[in-house]
């Protein structure tokens, strides 16, 4: 895992990516596959269906609990603390802490009120709603990005997020760069001729689809962006 996040290439993310179940399969953990389905594919939905007062209930806080010890270490405390609460608190908490979205921070707090819900946990249930805003802290990304830290405070998961984020982007950038090459080369060709020598090219045919290719070179980068940056948050886990 750290020498995958040392990497700068996209395609060695997307081959990890692609062997998640895989490596889930081989944990031989009882129930994770049934509970890394319930959380990655089932939760997600559900809780963008409450829009716009998302919300998590406290079965839902709870069979994530479920997940989030499977896969790491147990501490049935944890599960016991979570199962009890209150359904209305849960409720208010979560709503709270999803709508301060994209201020992680906030919504963080607003989740660690709850008793047992420390900020790992919290950053679980804001990943089951936001991947792209909210990365999940765990043991693995917490390694891979920090190196040996395990200090699972509201500290360190915002200098976590900053690494991912700065990580994504680096990433993009090096993609992007070879990947639009020729694009830019294109657009400096045509502009040079325009300044050079008008007579040559003219900028009243030529300048159109200049603008064109940059305007669509900068919204395909934002979705790029965007589809990058909620791989890593969703998958160094």
């Amino acid at each position: 895992m750290e020498l995958l996040f040392k990497s700068s290439d996209v395609n060695l993310w997307k081959e990890a990516l692609s062997a998640y179940e895989t490596t889930i399969e081989s944990m031989n953990k009882p129930d994770l596959i049934s509970l890394d389905n319930f959380y990655c594919k089932e939760l997600p939905p559900l809780l963008h269906q409450r829009n716009p007062n998302p919300h998590i209930t406290t079965p839902e806080l709870s069979k994530l609990m479920q997940w989030k010890l499977t896969r790491g270490k147990w501490r049935p405390r944890l599960l016991d603390f979570v199962s009890s609460l209150d359904e209305e608190v849960v409720k208010t908490a979560s709503e709270k802490a999803f709508t301060s979205l994209p201020d992680v921070s906030k919504a963080i707090s607003e989740l660690t009120v709850l008793k047992g819900v420390g900020p790992a946990t919290a950053s679980a249930i804001l990943a089951a709603y936001a991947p792209h805003l909210a990365p999940f802290m765990s043991d693995e990304a917490m390694v891979a990005a920090l190196g040996n830290s395990k200090q699972y405070t509201l500290k360190q998961y915002l200098l976590f997020v900053d690494k991912l984020e700065a990580k994504a982007k680096v990433s993009l950038f090096s993609n992007l760069s070879r990947a639009w090459l020729p694009l830019f080369r294109y657009i400096s060709m045509i502009i040079q001729m325009n300044l050079r020598n008008p007579v040559l090219c003219n900028i009243q045919t030529e300048w159109p689809l200049v603008a064109l290719s940059t305007i669509l070179m900068f919204a395909m980068k934002d979705a790029f962006l965007a589809e990058l940056s909620s791989m890593y948050r969703r998958r160094i886990v």
